[in-house]
């Protein structure tokens, strides 16, 4: 088992799973990852578990994704290759056994959630937000796609097209706009996690409750609060009147003809992403509307692949991860340069 992921039982029936490498925002390397997959694969079968809690160690993070660092540094290693794969495919297995998991599972969102840490909490089926909740897909900042299947909630959205302006722009987002996005359950207040968490503990969940999934629900009432007014989904018409477009070229063109702050902030914010990846990304947002979440993920470890082949990849991860000086200098300077057919044969297996 990973020293990075605490974990218990107790006597009233809880599994609790404690993302434990604080001092790298809970992000997760692979050895977090196999030993929660072993470990929610054995309480699925186990009466003595009934209901799972999962959270971060710490005040700043849930999770704040995968450890692209080791990815990025197994490139120049033996074997380095099938080392990354086998971590993208690990992961995705976990996230969907999350989304099919039969027993409750209440994921604490508090702090940074972002990238595989939204691949986690998106499955379960009671989800947690806060007002210190940041929630985003990242990864058009390191020249990679949202992935852990998130081109297909993301492209579902209520109301029209804030997911894929998240997917595109890889905007921070507050815990009431992912509740927007139905992306989370409810609001709670950071300062009564504590109380939730010692009542949940002590509740007996074995007591032969009929439906767990509404006790779990009911459960979370007294701490649930209003959430604040979502500015994503204030800015939802002008969403959907510039990403309702079926290209990145159209998207910005209508962007950049609007004069107004969004618009060309919106515009600017999306200039300065890998061209490749914007190409990539909203062709699979676009396939996924009509994908199951297993297809979603079929076709991101074929993605991931691809991306783990692309210098555009590891020149993103060098300028924002590694030297940190954001100036990537990636292979097309614009999104007008980027061949149609070299974004789709990202699509191909390798």
């Amino acid at each position: 088992m990973s020293t990075n992921l605490q974990f218990k039982t107790t006597e009233s029936g809880v599994g609790v799973l404690t993302l434990a490498r604080e001092q790298a925002l809970n992000s997760l390397s692979q050895d977090m990852i196999s030993s929660m997959l072993q470990l929610l694969q054995q309480w699925e079968n186990d009466e003595n578990v009934q209901i799972v809690l999962l959270e971060g160690a710490g005040e700043k993070a849930f999770c704040a994704g995968g450890d692209i660092k080791a990815l990025y540094q197994a490139r120049d290693q033996k074997n380095g290759f099938e080392q990354a794969k086998k971590f993208f495919q690990e992961e995705y297995e976990l996230d969907l056994f999350i989304a099919t998991y039969p027993k409750p599972i209440i994921v604490l969102m508090d702090g940074i959630v972002m990238g595989g840490g939204v691949g986690l909490a998106q499955g379960a089926s009671h989800r947690i937000v806060t007002e210190k909740t940041k929630w985003s897909m990242p990864e058009m900042n390191i020249s990679f796609f949202p992935d852990v299947g998130a081109c297909y909630f993301l492209s579902q959205t209520p109301g029209g097209y804030t997911g894929r302006y998240a997917a595109l722009t890889a905007a921070v987002l507050k815990g009431e706009d992912a509740i927007s996005m139905a992306c989370a359950d409810y609001f709670i207040p950071s300062h009564s996690l504590p109380v939730l968490r010692e009542q949940l503990l002590e509740t007996d969940w074995r007591s032969g409750h009929e439906n767990v999934h509404q006790a779990a629900h009911l459960f979370l009432q007294p701490f649930i609060e209003e959430p604040p007014k979502s500015e994503l989904a204030l800015l939802q018409n002008k969403i959907n009147e510039h990403f309702s477009h079926k290209t990145i070229e159209s998207i910005l063109d209508s962007l950049e003809k609007k004069d107004d702050s969004f618009a060309q902030e919106t515009a600017k914010m999306m200039r300065s992403k890998s061209p490749l990846a914007l190409k990539v990304t909203l062709a699979h947002l676009k396939q996924s509307q009509t994908s199951t979440l297993e297809e979603t993920y079929e076709t991101d470890i074929i993605l991931a692949m691809h991306f783990l082949q692309c210098d555009d990849f590891y020149e993103g991860v060098r300028s924002v991860l590694i030297e940190k000086t954001r100036t990537p200098n990636y292979q097309y300077k614009a999104i007008e340069d980027v061949p149609d057919e070299l974004a789709l044969s990202f699509f191909r297996e390798i």
